[in-house]
């Protein structure tokens, strides 16, 4: 009993880092989330301080890795000796590797801010740091956060030009570096406002009065992917779609109007499916019968700072369900009875136990909910429906039912479920949803701690073999 308690903490600790970004969502505020979620990362690194730190090596989102290395960092007296804190470091140093620089540099200012300067800390500073692979460019994108990592650890730049532009940016009247001597004449000269980064090319540009369609012309061979797919409507300029992530992706179609996605249908179906064969991988066409119950309800428009973010998982979800189902053998049902994936919209009731009755009559091999949990046409149905299908109907488990939540629920500390005899597990982007299939398992109070561990070592020894190659 005392294992299958605490694999159920992990778990529980698992599918908040994966789903919860301290951000408002449709049923409770930002600072109910972040209370919550602050709980949860005090009591499972107390608690679990071995796992905690193994679930670097998991899909958790950005947010959350942050937080489980500034905790580690911050209490690394409580690790439980020279080895420990050795793994904690690989992990650490890893994952850094994988966070957008600007969430780094973040981390390094809270922990400055914290007064966390220990030796670990300054090495791994420093190491992260030395493998940026232009220094240049962070000094002209991230200017303050580096400027606050390097006095933090007592350090300095490699390249004494970079130290300048940074510390004394008076002492030289040009630049060796073409991209800092560019940001130097981006002040008083336009041309060289096209030679900066998009994000720092913005400032100057309104700074010296150019037009925003003009400046986005000539900005766009200095764009990336996304800042292009961003601007695309503006610009006139046509986004890669295809190559965007799957989420990415179905948030950007649902930001369109109707009438525009209608007039892009192949462009748009096309790109998304692209994207969800991509994700797919080796698993294509390897998951048999599958029918996928998705939710479309009201609920699905999520907040103001999430907007339509629900929504955008379960349509990629639908996608990527499509690609791994075996050829013919995909049946999509939404909550609002709707057939056309493209057009769909955050409308109406969740109806989840009639549409997983539909479902079910469909006998696939699995079953598969995209949901926020709250059944409430009629409420409780979907629950009772999955307990009678599992221990009356389907003991033998013929049928593999999985429930995948985009939303944290922070008044239960977790995502929210819809019966104890199906698992579930959080979710935040549906290119994730293989490997969480795959987790899940862990979730049906069958596994006890030893097993969830075991998988966890295999996760982690795979995440820094990836990161050491």
């Amino acid at each position: 009993m005392s294992e299958l308690v605490a694999a159920e903490d992990v778990l529980l600790f698992v599918n908040a880092a994966v789903t919860a970004t301290g951000q408002r969502e449709f049923r409770s505020s930002a600072e109910e989330q972040r209370f919550s979620l602050g709980f949860l990362h005090e009591y499972v690194r107390v608690n679990y301080r071995p796992v905690y730190a193994a679930a670097l090596a998991l899909d958790v989102n950005h947010h959350n890795a942050a937080l489980i290395v500034e905790g580690l960092l911050r209490t690394a007296g409580e690790a439980g000796g020279a080895e420990e804190k050795r793994a904690e470091g690989r992990l650490i140093a890893a994952r850094l590797a994988m966070l957008p620089p600007q969430r780094v540099y973040r981390l390094f200012r809270a922990l400055r801010a914290a007064g966390v300067n220990n030796r670990r800390t300054r090495a791994i500073v420093r190491g992260w740091l030395a493998a940026r692979p232009d220094p240049a460019l962070d000094a002209v994108k991230y200017r303050t956060g580096v400027k606050a990592a390097v006095r933090h650890v007592h350090g300095r730049p490699a390249d004494p030009e970079t130290g300048d532009f940074l510390f004394a940016p008076g002492r030289r009247v040009r630049y060796g570096n073409a991209l800092l001597d560019a940001y130097r004449r981006a002040h008083y000269e336009q041309s060289a406002v096209y030679e900066l980064p998009f994000t720092v090319a913005e400032g100057f540009a309104a700074k010296h009065g150019v037009p925003r369609a003009v400046f986005l012309e000539r900005i766009a061979p200095r764009m990336t992917r996304l800042e292009r797919l961003r601007t695309e409507r503006a610009s006139g300029a046509g986004a890669e779609l295809a190559v965007m992530p799957l989420t990415r992706l179905a948030l950007y179609v649902l930001a369109l109007p109707f009438g525009e996605r209608v007039g892009r249908r192949a462009e748009l179906t096309g790109a998304l499916r692209a994207s969800a064969r991509r994700a797919a991988g080796p698993y294509a066409g390897s998951w048999g019968r599958v029918t996928a119950v998705l939710d479309d309800s009201f609920s699905s428009s999520g907040s103001a700072v999430k907007r339509r973010r629900p929504l955008a998982v379960a349509l990629g979800c639908h996608f990527l369900l499509e690609a791994l189902a075996a050829p013919g053998a995909y049946t999509a049902l939404w909550t609002s009875g709707g057939d056309d994936p493209l057009m769909v919209r955050p409308y109406g009731p969740t109806p989840l136990g009639t549409r997983i009755l539909d479902a079910l009559e469909t006998e696939p091999e699995r079953l598969v909910i995209v949901s926020d949990g709250w059944d409430n046409a009629p409420p409780g149905l979907a629950g009772e429906v999955l307990r009678v299908w599992r221990s009356r109907l389907d003991p033998g488990r013929g049928t593999s039912v999985v429930h995948l939540n985009p939303v944290y629920d922070a008044d239960g500390f977790d995502v929210r479920r819809l019966a104890a005899s199906v698992p579930t597990a959080g979710m935040r982007d549906a290119e994730d949803l293989a490997a969480l299939v795959e987790i899940a398992q862990f979730a049906e109070g069958r596994t006890g701690f030893t097993e969830l561990r075991a998988y966890l070592d295999r996760r982690v020894e795979h995440f820094l073999t990836e990161a050491g190659a």
